[in-house]
């Protein structure tokens, strides 16, 4: 280990400190220390996806292996202590120059890296790693997408789903109903379902870098017809089964083939839930519960899904 210091006595007084740790450290402890300074994030990588990734979700395992091949890509030769904070700068204007990443992206991939530190730091014996990402700023994420639904855009919208699949016509509605994600909808599973309560559970979220916590998510009269009609659909569907029977590709190209026919622009699935948010503003729910209905981690990431309209702004300051 090597060091750099502004005078000779901060020198001296370094090198009494790590000779003293050394004295008190068994040789198994020095050597660990030296195989830790020679640790690779490949070998990282490698032992995250044997021991880390197969315990987190179904969403993780799916998304997670690329972005461990990006880091592979990027870092990949380089020991863990020799990334520092200007190695991982320097990569992300790497990122930002050659893979034109946006910086949602650039933060998922530090956001991965930093849990690997946090792994090895309180799992793998590694107490004294730095975690680089730490070091380094973020990028900004851009302001949220602002659009809504407008005029008679969800009657267009909804009638051309219903001549494409009724059961189509019924997801789109239980997402503006009920706010889950497209991917929370298709995994959804009969047992789950509980109509006599009014409502939903979701045993995983989002997140593809923690273990995912569950929520339980109330439905509106729209919604458990939504439901209704889909069981009857499927004529007795057994509990374990699927809710729906779209994949999220094949739900995906039918949302938007119906879409493109009923003339309106820009509209993902996903605007569905920025939809379903900003009208739960409207009608003025809290925003505490708001954000269990949604599960959003921060009421930063909720802000970015709330539009509320300028209508309900004018009433709320003139009451």
């Amino acid at each position: 280990m090597t060091m750099t210091f502004d005078t000779k006595l901060e020198a001296q007084r370094w090198a009494v400190e790590k000779e003293t740790e050394i004295g008190r450290s068994s040789p198994e402890q020095v050597r660990q220390r030296i195989e830790n300074r020679q640790y690779t994030l490949n070998e990282a990588l490698n032992r995250y996806e044997q021991e880390v990734l197969p315990g987190k979700s179904n969403n993780a395992q799916t998304k997670e292996p690329s972005t461990i091949k990006n880091l592979r890509d990027s870092l990949g030769g380089i020991p863990l202590t020799e990334i520092t904070g200007a190695v991982l700068s320097q990569t992300i204007r790497d990122w930002n120059n050659s893979k034109r990443w946006s910086a949602n992206t650039v933060r998922i991939h530090l956001s991965l890296l930093s849990f690997l530190y946090n792994v090895a730091r309180k799992e793998w014996d590694m107490p004294e790693l730095i975690n680089p990402a730490s070091l380094v700023r973020r990028p900004r994420l851009p302001k949220g997408r602002d659009r809504r639904l407008v005029d008679d855009e969800e009657s267009r919208l909804l009638r051309e789903c219903a001549l494409t699949n009724p059961e189509l016509a019924d997801i789109a509605r239980f997402a503006i109903e009920t706010a889950m994600r497209q991917g929370e909808i298709i995994s959804m599973t009969w047992d789950n379902v509980h109509l006599d309560r009014h409502t939903v559970f979701l045993p995983r979220t989002k997140d593809p870098r923690l273990v995912s916590e569950s929520r339980t998510v109330p439905l509106s009269e729209v919604a458990e017809m939504c439901l209704v009609r889909q069981r009857e659909r499927l004529r007795s569907p057994s509990p374990s089964s699927a809710v729906w029977t779209y994949t999220q590709e094949g739900l995906r190209s039918s949302y938007n083939k119906a879409r493109i026919r009923a003339g309106i622009v820009g509209m993902t699935f996903h605007d569905l839930r920025h939809e379903a948010i900003s009208r739960l503003g409207d009608e003025e729910v809290p925003v505490m519960t708001i954000q269990a209905i949604t599960g959003h981690k921060s009421m930063q990431m909720l802000k970015r899904y709330m539009h509320v309209s300028t209508r309900t702004l004018v009433r709320t300051m003139r009451k």
